[in-house]
């Protein structure tokens, strides 16, 4: 079985803001940062799969990006899932860009869905997770979102989806690419 998910990592650009954001949080949020190369938008989180199904959802994938075109993005706001009461994760949102990165998400699901993979049902939300939170100051969270709901952290062009391993550690993901799929529309 191997742990797999499937998305597009982000350029370097958006580290700088993040650097901020952290030197900030800092004090008020503890909990496990993301590395840098492990910037990432997931489009469909698949899970444990038999290594004998990666061929099928290759296949999947080779077609979700044939009609495809490469999607500028704009990284805009902070946010929490699932919410400000019970934040687990730290997030920056995408604005422009937003709804193709939707339309792409459910082009992905819909393939893979055809190949027998199962979807969690969640709806997808465009973001890169910056933080993993433990524990936080809930009044303070607040207002930091508040005052960051229109920070601009970047943008970035799009132009493939990655088929991830996940190898969960100590120290965190490592994450590895197991096939990358560039746009062709």
């Amino acid at each position: 079985m191997v742990r797999v998910f499937v998305g597009s990592f982000t350029t370097k650009r958006i580290q700088e803001q993040v650097e901020l954001i952290k030197e900030k949080a800092e004090r008020h949020i503890k909990g496990k940062w993301v590395e840098p190369q492990n910037y990432h938008i997931t489009y469909q989180f698949i899970g444990e799969v038999e290594e004998s199904k990666l061929l099928d959802i290759v296949k999947a994938l080779q077609e979700v990006v044939q009609k495809q075109k490469p999607v500028k993005v704009k990284y805009r706001s902070l946010g929490v899932f699932p919410d400000v009461e019970r934040a687990r994760v730290l997030w920056i949102g995408v604005a422009e860009g937003h709804n193709q990165l939707k339309n792409l998400a459910r082009d992905v699901i819909n393939a893979t869905r055809r190949v027998g993979i199962k979807t969690d049902g969640k709806p997808f939300y465009p973001h890169v997770t910056v933080c993993r939170i433990k524990e936080y100051d809930k009044r303070w969270l607040k207002n930091f979102l508040r005052q960051h709901q229109n920070t601009f952290f970047g943008e970035d062009t799009i132009e493939s989806i990655a088929l991830v391993k996940s190898s969960l550690t100590s120290v965190g993901p490592i994450y590895t690419v197991l096939e990358e799929f560039y746009f062709h529309g």
